[in-house]
């Protein structure tokens, strides 16, 4: 039994009950980050793929190497390689896991294979016009992982996903952007 004292005088709590509620509500989150899937497009869910294949084939090689090169320095208390390599291990490590769970709970989307009828739609290609400026661009729609807005793919998170998901070549979103509300019309919705 553990006592806290406040104001009005001391309350019992009883840890084992406080941590065994604790431990309940990261269980169940975990499951439910587990259970839930991470979309990804083909071509993203073969970068994840080989990402991983380099991290266990290449990278993890190189730390051990690097790992058994610092410790035949001898006295790894004071030993910085050691400890840098350490560091990396647990990097690489990570990284395997992280995207071990990801390609384990990917559902993988192959925009060829869409048939959504013109609406815009995850992976899909939308190509837009702002109607403030008339400036034409082309994004796609992809998971967070492989998003990259200099290759023109957006997150499904982002503002202008967000918008445009459900919509049809023609119309009319609005996209809270930093810089204020811009308007775009959606010239045509391709799955490539």
């Amino acid at each position: 039994m553990v006592f806290i004292f406040g104001i009005n005088g001391v309350a019992g709590i009883n840890v084992i009950n406080f941590i065994n509620v604790n431990a309940a509500i990261n269980t169940a989150q975990k499951q439910e980050t587990m259970n839930s899937s991470v979309p990804l497009t083909k071509y993203g869910a073969e970068l994840l793929k080989a990402e991983l294949h380099q991290l266990k084939t290449k990278e993890r090689r190189i730390v051990i190497d690097a790992i058994a090169e610092a410790r035949s320095h001898g006295d790894l208390s004071e030993n910085a390689e050691y400890d840098a390599a350490k560091e990396r291990q647990a990097f690489v490590e990570g990284r395997i896991a992280e995207l071990e769970g990801k390609l384990g709970a990917a559902q993988v989307i192959d925009p060829v294979t869409l048939d959504a009828e013109g609406r815009v739609v995850f992976a899909a290609t939308v190509d837009l016009e702002d109607l403030d400026n008339g400036l034409k661009v082309t994004y796609q729609i992809v998971g967070l992982d492989e998003a990259d807005l200099k290759l023109n793919k957006v997150s499904v998170t982002s503002p202008i996903a967000r918008a445009l998901i459900g919509k049809y070549a023609g119309d009319v979103v609005e996209v809270q952007a930093p810089s204020g509300p811009r308007e775009y019309e959606i010239l045509e919705v391709r799955y490539i």
